[in-house]
């Protein structure tokens, strides 16, 4: 099973959307890795360089309606070649955060109101995130500060997770 943690990169915009989160002329490609150097090269967010602010971090937390867009598998392939296997967000377009359970990845909702407050008390300065999936808690802390945020996902997201993804899940059960 992946590992669901590390340093936040904080995006504070709704609505990003799969060809800001890997633009649709490198649909092309046929692995992942070849990806990995496009994630989020079209997001237009203030003070954010995907160059220089992507590699150091393994978790986003965002606001809403993250991965609408066109539907397509290769959003969660990007993430997943530069390390990010955890997105913390109000919500999630249906499809992309099915995506990321297929991918075996986790995408996790919270309250508006939640993650305004991690906005705010966390994105100042570094902040590490972790996931445990089963006891269904997020450990968010910084310098000063740690918390656990719980959270629910179903029994099969739970399952593709510890399966890792779909194709293997498919292949211990069918």
């Amino acid at each position: 099973m992946k590992t669901f943690n590390g340093r936040v990169l904080f995006l504070d915009r709704p609505d990003i959307n799969t060809d800001e989160i890997i633009p649709a002329k490198y649909l092309t490609e046929i692995s992942r890795e070849a990806l990995k150097p496009f994630l989020l090269e079209d997001l237009k967010l203030d003070g954010f360089d995907p160059a220089t602010d992507i590699e150091k971090n393994n978790v986003i937390i965002t606001r809403s309606n993250f991965g609408c867009g066109s539907s397509r598998e290769h959003a969660p392939w990007a993430l997943e070649a530069n390390g990010i296997n955890l997105v913390i967000a109000e919500s999630f377009a249906r499809i992309f955060r099915q995506n990321m359970f297929n991918c075996g990845m986790m995408a996790l909702e919270l309250p508006g109101d939640t993650i305004g407050r991690l906005f705010s008390q966390y994105s100042a300065e570094p902040a590490f995130a972790e996931a445990d999936p089963d006891t269904g808690t997020i450990t968010l802390s910084n310098n000063t500060q740690t918390e656990q945020i719980p959270f629910s996902i179903s029994t099969f997201d739970r399952e593709l997770i510890t399966a890792g993804g779909w194709l293997n899940y498919a292949d211990t059960k069918y």
